[in-house]
């Protein structure tokens, strides 16, 4: 049985992990740490919750300001981490590489847990070899804090070529994204729409269930779904 610990764990994400390591056969949530998250299983924060359940994986689905200082806290503690917050940087993950060696503890982040994103960016990545040009569009709720989406980002850091990219922010949506390639008397588009949080716990499942076995920092679902030369 995996212990899994949630942090975030009372925000829209973190609701919808719990949820479904909850109905996982092979997962039990040990700890729910978030300032605002209450019952018996419920932490302030990360050290506290790690120091007293002694979780074997933790989830994090929180914001970019705390999102660096929350997985360090884990590295440095010996557990494992499955990380859906976006915003970090490239230093970020370079100290963060630096602590999953020292401490014996990994780390998998994923821009977008969603199957098909995966696939989505795949596919963008290889028309990009066949088409001269291409733009990116991605749609999000109002509350998401980052802009260009991490799922963007990393995108266009796939494909051929400078692809720029343009953000939406509007209430009533959740996930989505278009990438759209243009040639010689054509274009191609290919879209992906998340139409519930539930669209991610699939990837989130596969990552906690994995992230054991991967030394250091894994970037992205690809090498789960695809192996390791599939990694971007």
């Amino acid at each position: 049985m995996i212990r899994v610990m949630v942090s975030g764990a009372a925000g829209r994400m973190g609701q919808a992990v719990v949820a479904a390591v909850q109905g996982a056969p092979d997962m039990e949530v040990v700890a729910r740490a978030d300032p605002a998250a209450t019952g018996e299983d419920a932490y302030a924060d990360v050290s506290q919750a790690i120091a007293a359940t002694s979780p074997d994986v933790v989830v994090d689905f929180t914001q970019p300001h705390v999102a660096f200082a929350n997985v360090s806290t884990c590295l440095s503690a010996g557990v494992h981490v499955v990380l859906g917050t976006t915003g970090m940087t490239d230093e970020d993950f370079a100290t963060l590489t630096t602590l999953s060696q020292a401490h014996g503890a990994n780390c998998l982040f994923a821009p977008n847990f969603a199957v098909g994103a995966v696939l989505m960016m795949r596919f963008a990545a290889e028309a990009s070899r066949h088409m001269p040009k291409a733009e990116i569009i991605e749609f999000h709720h109002d509350q998401k804090l980052d802009a260009p989406s991490g799922t963007a980002l990393r995108t266009a850091r796939l494909m051929q070529g400078t692809v720029p990219t343009h953000s939406v922010r509007l209430p009533g949506l959740v996930a989505h994204q278009e990438v759209i390639l243009g040639g010689l008397g054509e274009t191609l588009t290919i879209r992906h729409d998340s139409l519930s949080r539930e669209s991610f716990m699939p990837g989130v499942l596969l990552a906690v269930r994995a992230v054991p076995t991967r030394p250091g920092i894994t970037v992205g679902l690809e090498p789960l779904l695809f192996g390791d030369d599939a990694a971007g």
